[in-house]
């Protein structure tokens, strides 16, 4: 048999059989079994804000302004995070607002902070970025650092806090899935950025939520194709896997 057969048999078995006995809720709290995690408790009328590159942009509107719309929130983790907070706390009002933008590093992200994050005054602001302060250096002759990525994260998070300092922060590791796609051994620098967030998310008492850790659980239970399409993007199991995780730390209890 050839190696797509033989992934089609082996994501078949698993689904029948071990997926059954270990979903997604069993895979989240496996990955945080360790983690001394901060929960953040959802207010009435919180604005909740994702920022980040592709995998939180995932197709969303870009001229979309209004709050928990589909066109605004894209089809990726963003949109079942928020469908889940809103179907089950209907009580909070919470308005949730999409901003990643594909291809962004965190540079990036502080040359439009004040229109794409000041402006709507969140009261949560999740923030998922990395991959391309890291992949970029590989493909596309960017010449940042792990100091550079440690540097303005602190710049960004820094100027946050000073302009809204109620602000609850939720920093999300970035992560990579080996062996699909592209990602294969030039990806062991990257460990090092996830490293770098967890530290800045101890530093500025943010809620942390170990994707890596996560996906690491998940590809003993199927296939890392199964949660990926090319080892950066998480596929519909990955998308759904990362909301779990997301909505583990954030609730209303």
């Amino acid at each position: 048999m050839n190696y797509d057969s033989n992934r089609r048999n082996f994501i078949k078995n698993t689904a029948m059989g071990t997926l059954a006995a270990m979903g997604l809720p069993q895979i989240v709290a496996a990955a945080f079994e360790h983690e001394n995690t901060r929960k953040i408790k959802l207010e009435k009328d919180d604005i909740i804000l994702f920022q980040g590159d592709s995998i939180t942009d995932w197709g969303r509107g870009h001229r979309a302004l209004l709050p928990n719309t589909t066109n605004g929130l894209g089809s990726g983790y963003v949109l079942l995070t928020a469908a889940h907070l809103l179907q089950n706390f209907p009580e909070k009002n919470l308005f949730i607002y999409n901003k990643g933008v594909s291809g962004n590093k965190v540079y990036q992200l502080n040359e439009r902070w004040e229109s794409d994050c000041l402006l709507y005054k969140p009261d949560i602001l999740s923030i998922h970025i990395g991959v391309n302060d890291f992949w970029h250096t590989v493909v596309y002759g960017y010449k940042g650092t792990i100091e550079t990525y440690i540097s303005d994260y602190h710049k960004l998070l820094t100027r946050t806090k000073l302009a809204l300092p109620d602000i609850k922060f939720v920093i999300c590791e970035p992560f990579a899935v080996k062996g699909v796609g592209s990602v294969d051994d030039r990806w062991l620098p990257y460990e090092r950025f996830r490293t770098a967030a967890r530290q800045i998310a101890e530093e500025y008492h943010a809620t942390f939520v170990p994707f890596q850790s996560v996906f690491d659980k998940a590809i003993h239970v199927a296939h890392p194709s199964y949660w990926s399409i090319d080892g950066i993007h998480p596929s519909v199991a990955g998308t759904a896997l990362m909301a779990k995780a997301w909505t583990e730390v954030v609730s209303a209890n």
